[in-house]
């Protein structure tokens, strides 16, 4: 289909397709949880690495869009931009997350989750809140509310803080398209003053827990039906 405007903020290409959109996703969290269950205490920061690299290889990825982030430990309150520390070694008991932004057949895939080897139940709940966040928020844009990417964050806010977490207001969410999406220069999802169009945004949320150096994120697509 042509190139088209659906608002200045969402802009697609011609080769752009929903369907490929919802592959690119599904092929990138596969992604992730291959590598997660390669990621065991003793693994490094910069071995998790190198193991993304060979995971998306394998698969056959036709390049990255962003650099893969993979954080242990306090890591995991780190934003995208943040250090690595490529020599911290995983502990028996320890969190992890595993962040991709991967082309797939020329659409961006992007999804994160977080994930927790040992028995500390903080960590475990860090992990299970941010999943369970994120789809509570996707739940109220998946409602028809007409709320606004501004909106959307401003509930996951009041939501992290009434189940006793803070949210990362660093970390807002951003847009995917055809690659690459970034010369739409379309800004944040959570500074969006309208509601997000299916399949074109990346809903992010990170947490950490109030008084330990530990964070959990999770992403995905905000999609509806797709036919």
């Amino acid at each position: 289909m042509p190139a088209q405007a659906i608002g200045a903020q969402e802009f697609v290409g011609a080769a752009f397709s929903l369907q490929k959109m919802v592959r690119a996703r599904d092929l990138t969290f596969e992604a992730v949880r291959r590598i997660a269950a390669r990621i065991v205490p003793g693994t490094t920061e910069g071995r998790g690495d190198e193991i993304a690299l060979e995971e998306l290889t394998a698969m056959g990825m036709d390049r990255l869009w962003h650099r893969n982030v993979i954080r242990f430990g306090a890591g995991t309150l780190e934003t995208f931009h943040g250090d690595f520390r490529p020599d911290y070694v995983l502990q028996a008991n320890d969190i992890f997350f595993v962040d991709l932004g991967v082309v797939w057949d020329g659409h961006e895939g992007d999804a994160g989750e977080t994930f927790v080897v040992g028995d500390d139940p903080e960590m475990a709940a860090c992990a299970d809140t941010a999943k369970a966040l994120w789809h509570e928020v996707a739940d109220r844009w998946k409602g028809g509310t007409g709320l606004t990417g501004q909106a959307l964050y401003d509930f996951a806010r009041d939501r992290a803080e009434a189940l006793g977490w803070r949210l990362n207001w660093e970390v807002k969410g951003h847009r995917v398209s055809d690659f690459p999406h970034a010369i739409y220069k379309a800004g944040d999802l959570g500074d969006l003053d309208a509601p997000p169009t299916t399949g074109l945004w990346i809903l992010e949320i990170q947490i950490a827990h109030p008084t330990r150096p530990i964070g959990a994120f999770y992403e995905d697509l905000l999609v509806g039906d797709v036919g």
